[in-house]
């Protein structure tokens, strides 16, 4: 009797086990694709701070050009 009921025990701690595993495997995949989710949003930023001080600057050229006596 007590046998069985150590299996029994191993068993469902085992499979307990495995599932903790399996939880935590996945969880770090996420954490994963969320840091790289980020890593996108922060270049994707820099383009776009870069594109609109690049259209500043060609604005403000413009503007100075139209300013310019003749």
């Amino acid at each position: 009797m007590v046998f069985w009921i150590a299996i029994v025990i191993i068993v469902v701690v085992g499979t307990l086990t495995d599932t903790y595993t399996k939880n935590k495997k996945i969880e770090l995949k996420r954490l994963d694709k969320e840091i790289e989710l980020e890593r996108l949003k922060l270049e994707n930023y820099d383009k776009e701070t870069e594109k609109m001080r690049l259209e500043l600057e060609h604005s403000k050229q413009q503007l100075l050009e139209t300013r310019k006596p003749s």
